[in-house]
């Protein structure tokens, strides 16, 4: 007697998915279907490790390495661990809703097991099966994949749990069928192609970094007449855009407010940290966010109450080297200051207001600014090049650069 065999049929991981091309799905997965799905770029960078390793996993490695970049020795392998934590707190709840990982694209090198059809008519869903041992590589988001494979790893390290992790999706786009110079051109792409946003410009975004949180406290406290009637300076404030242009109703962006209020609460090394979050462990020794806060937000917003008639003619005062400069100035008459002369805030106020503002050459050019022949100033030098040089000019009438910005 000879027995049949059973029908073939695709073995694998079962994915379901939705098309959005005819080579091309996207979906959603179990954290540990991912971590089965791709391995850990860090292993397959252990020459090690790698040289013992199966023959699957050495293939899967060098499929990698003809479409992706190396995180050993990079910023991006820097990034693993930071980014792991965040994606613990994330999950544990720390940050509430406000978080997100965004979806991680695949390349599958070669076709699928298996494509259903559609599972209810007209919707699109599907079930895909990649057969087991076939290379799928993370040609964007492999960062993501990275920490994500350090976090179930060692969950204890992140305060996090397996329990927790099993339970989470993880959004994904696949591409099937491609060679591998479409792959490495959609990897280029998505690295090239996109227009990065702005550090100082995505810090301005950042809810929980302390230097954003108070610039917006300090804008809402200032109150002004614009037309007739009491606003907040708070509705001056640009927060979508890094620079200005003159047809803007705003006066000034959120990113400059925010290197004022970092250079206020931290002086001259403020100026380093004005494109980093700001914790509460990067707090002045011995001051605490409540006391920075108690302090900050009535002198920054008795400084602005003063020059809103700068900022309202579009004065120098606005540029981002000017308010660092004057943040470094402000650092002294909060009582931390470590070094330099204590002032009060009428002492403060009383340097402040011989200065000539206006945006002309002979007063700004060579400290916050540079001109050209035709004498246009030109403010992009930035905080960290020209902020210092305010500083002196603002703190010390009698210097050169003291007398220069106020006309003397």
């Amino acid at each position: 007697m000879i027995m049949s065999m059973p029908t073939s049929a695709a073995e694998g991981i079962s994915l379901t998915v939705i098309p959005f091309r005819p080579n091309a799905v996207i979906g959603t997965m179990g954290l540990p279907t991912l971590l089965q799905l791709v391995p850990s770029p860090k292993t397959e960078e252990n020459a090690r490790a790698l040289k013992h390793a199966p023959g699957v996993v050495r293939r899967h490695a060098e499929v990698r390495g003809l479409v992706q970049r190396m995180l050993k020795a990079s910023q991006k392998g820097r990034n693993v661990t930071s980014y792991a934590s965040y994606i613990a707190s994330g999950v544990n709840g720390d940050h509430g809703a406000a978080w997100s990982t965004p979806p991680i694209t695949l390349w599958l090198d070669g076709e699928p097991g298996a494509l259903s059809d559609e599972l209810v008519p007209g919707t699109g869903i599907r079930t895909i099966s990649v057969t087991a041992g076939s290379p799928v590589v993370a040609i964007d988001g492999e960062t993501q994949v990275t920490a994500w494979h350090e976090l179930y790893d060692a969950p204890g390290d992140f305060d996090c749990s397996h329990q927790r992790l099993n339970g989470v999706r993880v959004p994904f786009e696949l591409y099937f069928g491609l060679s591998v110079e479409d792959a490495r051109q959609i990897f280029y792409d998505r690295n090239v192609e996109g227009v990065p946003v702005a550090k100082n410009l995505a810090m301005s975004m950042d809810q929980r970094d302390i230097g954003t949180q108070l610039a917006h406290r300090v804008a809402a406290a200032v109150k002004v007449e614009h037309e007739g009637r009491i606003v907040p300076f708070s509705k001056f404030v640009q927060s979508r855009k890094r620079q200005l242009t003159k047809r803007d109703p705003e006066l000034v962006t959120l990113s400059a407010l925010r290197v004022l209020v970092i250079t206020a609460l931290h002086g001259r090394t403020g100026l380093s940290l004005s494109s980093s979050t700001v914790h509460e462990g990067d707090m002045p020794p011995g001051i605490s966010v409540r006391q920075a806060e108690e302090r900050l937000v009535p002198v920054l917003a008795a400084v602005l109450s003063e020059l809103y008639p700068q900022f309202s003619a579009r004065n120098a005062v606005s540029a981002p080297a000017v308010l660092a400069g004057l943040g470094i100035a402000v650092h002294q008459a909060t009582g931390w200051s470590a070094s330099g002369r204590p002032l009060s805030v009428e002492e403060l106020s009383g340097l402040l207001s011989s200065v000539r503002w206006e945006r002309e050459a002979r007063y700004w050019d060579g400290v916050a600014a540079s001109a050209n022949a035709n004498g246009v100033l030109n403010f992009g030098g930035g905080a960290k090049d020209s902020g210092g040089r305010v500083a002196d000019a603002l703190l010390h009438p009698d210097t050169e650069y003291g007398r220069k910005i106020r006309g003397w």
